[in-house]
């Protein structure tokens, strides 16, 4: 099995040195390219899709119309499983690729399964994360068109953000009868791309016929209060009376200012009408997948749309779905916050560990990751007892996936295995990277039986009438393994408003690096005794929750040292190389 690192690499077969002998790796680039599509009707046809319910984008991709989703579907729904993963490190985890596995396993052993995934970024595919279409061949296809525009969702989210904010612009321009007060403004605008010096600009600028002069900013458009709105709406009415909700600044009075006072709230129905329909597309094994929103979990709630997994459980007897970064950001959020709101009950979690991530975790530097080390591995399941602990808590049963890679010995899967069955959770050896669905048919028989044994008893981790401040508190405690939450008395105070104005039962969302249980992207392992620093919060009125910042986290990342978009480009022949 050759399996490559899961980041972005030039597109062109490349040599990992693994156990003292040279490999050829072929790309996940070079391996989506070489698939064999069917046409999209045919996957549409295994979920009983009929071709006239469906808007095509080409012969590979469609949205499902909204029509067909409303009139249709299975009377019961289908099993709900969460994909999730330990804390990431640069040594990769693998959510999608075991996502797509997992669902190409299930269909590969006669059940009637789909996946439900997020749509990719632009930001980390030109940065240095990659693309969201899984690896290896476990990937969904046609993987370019997916990471690059795919069928303009996310265009259509920066254009309603960005309308907003000239609407907003526009009428303080004029009469302003509104009173919005140019200091308190907090609508940012969007790019779907990282761009760090866009953080903080100063708008209206060149004379009185630009507008009103002030300090603003941009946040990537996965970030934006809209996407998460996106994806939590049910339908087009839900989501035009949350954007309505959202409060886009305050009077001169302090009062808060809502869209629909401005009446910006239809126009950006509008434009995010055609992009509600959630999106058809397949595996490399021509298995159905849904994909559809794209929030990031270290900074937003990291689920794709509810819109997609409800069309899944009524359309498939098994919906896979996956929650982004570790257990801590992703699947809380996805828990508390998801299916809080949409009344989903998941029926069980698998949580995805790598053996040279976990030694990462255990101290054991990226260059040094293809020797065995046992010790440092028992010291890096640290991370992964933490996680499959908070996960307990959910009420949810749990499974670790290790997503295996050449180098990794017996000894150091066995000393996974044990450590799991520990703590009376199965470890399964899988190998969907190298080897498709094949790779992953134990893990689907044992999740299949989690399922279908009746035991979750879901529950979320606090219940809404705990104060906002108890329930930030909360998670930084049970899930960050922290002594307190701090910040300074603006903060507090904030926190206070939102319960004055009507906001205290809402969620909390937080905004934290993925890299570390604490604030520190360098804190490795399973850290306790720690402080979780809070920065800011933000209301989300329109998504119904509380953005909580903390630490140093950027709503609008940076580009890296070498950004992966140096190394992407079209060849002689119209393809895309170095995405991958």
């Amino acid at each position: 099995m050759h399996q490559a690192w899961p980041i972005a690499l030039p597109s062109c077969a490349g040599e990992e040195r693994i156990r003292g002998r040279k490999v050829a790796v072929k790309s996940d680039i070079e391996i989506a390219q070489a698939a064999t599509l069917k046409p999209i009707h045919e996957i549409a046809g295994k979920l009983g899709i009929p071709s006239d319910a469906l808007i095509p984008y080409g012969h590979d991709k469609a949205k499902i119309s909204a029509e067909f989703l409303k009139q249709n579907g299975k009377q019961d729904d289908g099993k709900l499983i969460l994909v999730t993963a330990v804390s990431p490190t640069p040594a990769g985890e693998g959510k999608t690729t075991t996502t797509v596995g997992l669902g190409d396993a299930m269909n590969l052993i006669g059940k009637n399964a789909v996946m439900c995934l997020r749509e990719p970024s632009l930001g980390p595919c030109f940065g240095m994360k990659g693309g969201a279409a899984g690896g290896g061949y476990a990937q969904v296809v046609p993987m370019t068109d997916i990471n690059l525009h795919f069928t303009g969702d996310f265009h259509a989210i920066g254009a309603a953000n960005n309308l907003l904010a000239a609407l907003i612009d526009n009428h303080m321009h004029w009469e302003n009868q509104l009173d919005i007060d140019p200091r308190r403004v907090t609508w940012r605008r969007v790019v779907d791309m990282n761009d760090r010096a866009l953080r903080t600009v100063t708008s209206g600028l060149g004379g009185f016929h630009n507008g009103v002069v002030r300090e603003a900013g941009f946040d990537i458009t996965v970030a934006s209060e809209i996407m998460a709105i996106f994806c939590l709406a049910t339908d087009l009415k839900d989501l035009e009376k949350r954007l309505g909700d959202i409060v886009l600044g305050y009077t001169r009075e302090n009062e808060p200012v809502t869209v629909r006072e401005l009446g910006a709230h239809g126009a950006m129905t509008a434009l995010l009408r055609d992009a509600m329909q959630p999106n058809l597309v397949q595996t490399m094994e021509n298995n159905p997948a849904l994909m559809h929103g794209g929030p990031f979990a270290n900074i937003a709630h990291g689920c794709n749309s509810v819109m997609a997994t409800k069309a899944g459980l009524k359309l498939a007897d098994y919906v896979i779905t996956e929650a982004g970064f570790g257990a801590d950001l992703g699947a809380e959020k996805f828990l508390k916050i998801k299916c809080r709101k949409a009344g989903l009950s998941p029926d069980a979690v698998v949580l995805v560990a790598t053996i040279k991530g976990l030694k990462m975790q255990g101290g054991v530097a990226k260059e040094d990751l293809g020797n065995e080390d046992v010790p440092a591995l028992k010291d890096g399941c640290k991370n992964l007892e933490r996680h499959m602990r908070n996960l307990a808590k959910f009420g949810v049963p749990v499974t670790v996936a290790i997503n295996r890679y050449t180098a990794d010995t017996d000894a150091e899967v066995e000393t996974v295995r044990a450590f799991c069955e520990g703590f009376g959770v199965r470890a399964i050896n899988c190998t969907h990277w190298a080897d498709g669905g094949k790779g992953t048919t134990e893990l689907a028989e044992h999740v299949i039986e989690l399922c279908d044994s009746g035991i979750a008893q879901f529950r979320t981790l606090y219940g809404d009438d705990l104060s906002l401040w108890e329930k930030t508190a909360t998670i930084a405690k049970e899930i960050y393994g922290a002594d307190d939450i701090i910040a300074d008395k603006k903060v507090r105070e904030q926190f206070a408003r939102f319960e004055r104005e009507g906001y205290g039962k809402y969620p909390i969302c937080m905004a934290k690096t993925q890299y570390s249980f604490s604030t520190d992207p360098n804190l490795l392992g399973a850290p306790s005794g720690h402080h979780v620093p809070i920065r800011e919060i933000r209301l989300a009125a329109g998504a119904q929750f509380i953005v909580v910042v903390c630490g140093a986290i950027m709503t609008m990342p940076g580009l890296p040292r070498v950004p992966a978009a140096n190394a992407i480009c079209v060849n002689d022949e119209g393809q895309i190389e170095g995405l991958f």
